[in-house]
């Protein structure tokens, strides 16, 4: 909790607090640590210390809206699918196992491919992709909750049924694994905006992203290695 709840602060209080803007150059490529860049420069002079923080807001920010926007989409048709079976079933189950039987990072990278890697765009589709593992586990929920007596006794007392309102009457007996599945879906939905930033299709530059960083910082390493060794004079004249 500790972890997660810095990673938050961060996210929400710490571009308050960046020393520099997080498209700005401020020394030189690769630069190392000094006491003007704690944690030194990227490969075009950007301070590495403001860029984490500007992408913990992007990248959690993102996977975060996603997250809410997928258990949206996947709660309400999976609790509907479940009240009303019948044909909406068989047709929501099967596009669902179509959309699963895809692997998730090739249809991620087709539809971004095709619309542009915009972070609404981004957004509406890990979201999308997303929301089909939500669908089963609210469809599987639902049927299992629907029939229970008194959720039927609930709902007539109110002079309803669980067809009119099927969230409002299912939704509070299925809160509990659904707040689970939430908090395994944010981590998934935090490595995927991340692995396809980390492929060139996701969070698009001057913005700062975790996976982004590490695919533009990915040749430092090297370049500080050749900077540390002097080359033979013997090597030189030849």
């Amino acid at each position: 909790m500790v972890i997660v709840v810095f990673y938050l602060l961060t996210a929400l209080i710490g571009p308050w607090f960046a020393p520099y803007g997080q498209s700005q150059s401020v020394g030189d490529t690769w630069a190392t640590p000094s006491s003007q860049m704690l944690l030194g420069a990227d490969q075009i002079g950007r301070d590495m210390l403001t860029r984490l923080i500007y992408g913990a807001r992007m990248t959690i920010g993102i996977a975060a809206a996603t997250t809410l926007l997928s258990f949206f989409i996947g709660i309400t048709l999976g609790f509907t699918t479940a009240v009303l079976g019948s044909w909406v079933d068989i047709v929501l189950s099967r596009l669902v196992d179509v959309i699963l039987s895809i692997p998730q990072l090739i249809l991620a990278l087709i539809i971004l491919g095709v619309f542009g890697s915009s972070i609404p765009v981004l957004i509406l589709t890990i979201a999308v992709i997303d929301s089909t593992k939500v669908f089963r586990l609210a469809r599987a929920l639902g049927m299992n909750i629907a029939v229970l007596d008194y959720v039927e006794s609930c709902a007539h007392a109110r002079r309803g049924s669980v067809v009119d309102h099927p969230c409002g009457r299912i939704l509070p007996n299925a809160s509990a694994p659904l707040i689970s599945e939430f908090g395994l879906r944010f981590c998934f939905n935090f490595l995927f905006v991340a692995a396809l930033s980390f492929l060139g299709i996701g969070v698009q530059p001057p913005y700062a992203d975790w996976g982004g960083m590490v695919r533009e910082n990915a040749g430092g390493d090297q370049f500080r290695d050749c900077s540390r060794h002097s080359i033979p004079p013997s090597l030189s004249r030849r």
